[in-house]
C-alpha cells in the first residue's frame, strides 16, 4: 500500500493498493492495485514531517503494518544526530509487529517483491534533494560508506539498539520523579530531571524541546518565577509545586 500525502488543503491522500492474498492453491494471488482518496486534513503546530506521518497514518486501516526497512532506520538516527537529539531521538524507531521490514534492507525487500513478482510503488518524492531525508539518503549515507570504507547503516541500526535500552532504563527511572515537586525536582540528577519535565509537557504526543524543558528547571531551581513553555501555556512555581497555567502575560 502507497499513501501518497499532499500538503495542500484542497488535495486528498492518495492511496495505491496492489492487494496480495495467499493460498495452498495458489502461493500468491495479486489483485490489480486501486486507487482511492481520502482527505486527512494536517494540523498545525508540529513540524511539517510529523503533521503529514500523522495525516498518513489517519487515513491507514487499524492495524496496518509499515514497510520501515533498516536503512530507514539509519537514516533517522542521522536525522536526529542533525537535530542534536539526545538517547530518545538517537533510538530513532521503535521496533514492533507493526514493522516487520525493520531488520531487513531495502535492497532486499525490493528483491523479494521482484522474486514473488508482486507489484511495489516507487515513490518519486523520495528522489527530491529539497527533502533532507533524501539528501540523508543518496547524498550523506555513501559519503560515509566511502570514509569509512564499509556499510554505515547496520553500524547506525546498532547504535540506536543500545541507545534504545538505555534510553528505557533512564525512563524508569524518571517515571519515580514527580515534575510538579519543585524541590525533588531541583534535586534529582539533571538527566532524570529532564525526563521527567519532558514526560510533564509532552502534548498530543509530540514532546517540548530542549530550551522549555530547561526554563521548566530554571523554575524548580528558583532561577525563575515562571516560563512559557509554548502551546500557549506556563509552567510557575508555587509553594515548592509547579504548576501549568494557561500563559495570562508576565507574572506580577
Amino acid at each position: 500500500m502507497y499513501v501518497g500525502a499532499n500538503p495542500k488543503p484542497s488535495t486528498s491522500s492518495r492511496l495505491e493498493m496492489p492487494v496480495s492474498t495467499r493460498n495452498d492453491a495458489h502461493p500468491i494471488v495479486t489483485a490489480p492495485a486501486m486507487s482511492v482518496s481520502r482527505r486527512s486534513p494536517i494540523s498545525n503546530g508540529r513540524p511539517p514531517p510529523a503533521r503529514a506521518r500523522a495525516a498518513r497514518y489517519r487515513v491507514l486501516p487499524d492495524g496496518v503494518l509499515t514497510g520501515h526497512t533498516a536503512d530507514d532506520q539509519a537514516e533517522t538516527v542521522l536525522l536526529a544526530l542533525l537535530r542534536g537529539a539526545a538517547a530518545t531521538g538517537l533510538a530513532a524507531i521503535e521496533p514492533s509487529a507493526r514493522r516487520p521490514l525493520l531488520r531487513l534492507r531495502r535492497a532486499e525487500t525490493r528483491a523479494l517483491c521482484e522474486t514473488a513478482g508482486l507489484p511495489f510503488v516507487d515513490d518519486p518524492s523520495n528522489a527530491d534533494r529539497r527533502f533532507r531525508r533524501n539528501r540523508v539518503r543518496h547524498e550523506l549515507l555513501p559519503l560515509l560508506a566511502d570514509i569509512a570504507a564499509r556499510d554505515p547503516v547496520p553500524l547506525l541500526t546498532r547504535t540506536a539498539d543500545l541507545l534504545r535500552d538505555d534510553d528505557r532504563l533512564l525512563d524508569e527511572l524518571a517515571a519515580a520523579l514527580d515534575p510538579r515537586d519543585a524541590r525533588a525536582l531541583a534535586a534529582a540528577p539533571l538527566p532524570l530531571a529532564r525526563r521527567a519535565v519532558r514526560r510533564w509537557l509532552t502534548s498530543d504526543g509530540y514532546p517540548p524541546d530542549a530550551a522549555t524543558v530547561s526554563r521548566v528547571l530554571d523554575v524548580a531551581a528558583g532561577r525563575a518565577l515562571a516560563c512559557e513553555i509554548g502551546g500557549g501555556r506556563r509552567v510557575e512555581r508555587s509553594d515548592q509545586r509547579l504548576h501549568m497555567h494557561p500563559d495570562c502575560g508576565p507574572s506580577r
